[in-house]
C-alpha cells in the first residue's frame, strides 16, 4: 500500500492529540489556578532498512506555561492566593508533596486545613491542624492565626503557617493529575519572600481565543490530512484499473 496513506494516517491521528490538549485547556477556564499546557508538533524521520525517505508527525507537550493568572476578590478569609512569584505547599494524594498557586481552603471535621478539593495544607511541620476555632486569620506571610472558642475578639493565638516555596520554574513540572512538582520528587524548601493574598483566589491563565484558535486550525489540517488519505486511496484504485487493463 502506498506509504503517502500511512504519513497522512499519523498526521491525522497526531492532530486529535493535539486537539485533545488545546480542549483540557479550554476547559478548564474557568479552574483556579490552572496552569495551561503547551503543544507542538515534531517530525519523526522513519529510521529501518532503508533510507529515512519518509518523516511522520508527533505530536507532543513540551510544557507548562507557568504565566500567573489574574487575582479575583471573593471576600472570603479562608481564599488564598499567591502575591507574585511562589506555591503553596500541599500534600498530594500520593504523599508526596505538589504545589498550587491559589486554594479556597476549609477546616474538616477533624480540623485539618484542607484545599478544595481535599488536598491537605502543608505547614512548618507537615499538614496543619486547626484547633476549635472562632475564626481565622492569614496574614501575607502565611501565619495562620485563630480565635479560639470563648475568647474575647481581641484575643488571636498563632497556630502554625503556611509552607511557601518558590524553586525554580525550570525544575518544576506538571504531573498527569494536575498538581505540580518539582522535578525528581523531592519537597522544595520554604520561602519567607513569599507573600499570599486573603480573600481572593487566582483564576486560570488559559485564552480563551487562543485556544479556540488553534483548535479550528488544527480541524482544517485534520481534513488535509484526511484528503490526503482519499487521494492515496484514488492512486490506488486507478493503478489497479491500469493492471486489469493491462
Amino acid at each position: 500500500m502506498d506509504k503517502m496513506l500511512y504519513v497522512s494516517m499519523t498526521g491525522a491521528s497526531q492532530n486529535t492529540l493535539a486537539q485533545r490538549a488545546h480542549a483540557n485547556n479550554l476547559a478548564n477556564i474557568s479552574t483556579n489556578g490552572f496552569r495551561r499546557d503547551f503543544e507542538q508538533a515534531r517530525s519523526m524521520p522513519v529510521f529501518g532498512e532503508s533510507y529515512p525517505s519518509r518523516v511522520y508527525a508527533m505530536s507532543e507537550r513540551p510544557g507548562t506555561d507557568f504565566t500567573p493568572g489574574t487575582l479575583q476578590e471573593t471576600g472570603r478569609d479562608l481564599d488564598v492566593a499567591v502575591s507574585g512569584e511562589g506555591w503553596l505547599a500541599v500534600q498530594a494524594p500520593d504523599g508526596g508533596e505538589a504545589y498550587v498557586r491559589t486554594a479556597s481552603l476549609r477546616i474538616d471535621a477533624l480540623g485539618m486545613l484542607r484545599t478544595g478539593n481535599g488536598l491537605p495544607v502543608m505547614g512548618n511541620a507537615g499538614p496543619i491542624a486547626v484547633p476549635p476555632e472562632q475564626k481565622v486569620e492569614i496574614g501575607q506571610d502565611g501565619t495562620i492565626s485563630i480565635r479560639a472558642l470563648g475568647e474575647a475578639p481581641n484575643v488571636m493565638a498563632e497556630v502554625d503557617r503556611l509552607k511557601l516555596v518558590n524553586p525554580d520554574l525550570k525544575q518544576m513540572e506538571k504531573g498527569t493529575d494536575g498538581l505540580i512538582r518539582v522535578k525528581g520528587g523531592q519537597p522544595a524548601e520554604a520561602d519567607a519572600n513569599v507573600r499570599v493574598t486573603s480573600g481572593f483566589l487566582e483564576a486560570s491563565n488559559v485564552n480563551a481565543v487562543e485556544e479556540m484558535t488553534a483548535i479550528l486550525s488544527l480541524s482544517r489540517q485534520f481534513e488535509l490530512q484526511v484528503k490526503m488519505m482519499r487521494t492515496a486511496e484514488d492512486n490506488s484504485s486507478a493503478m489497479a484499473r491500469v493492471l486489469q487493463i493491462s
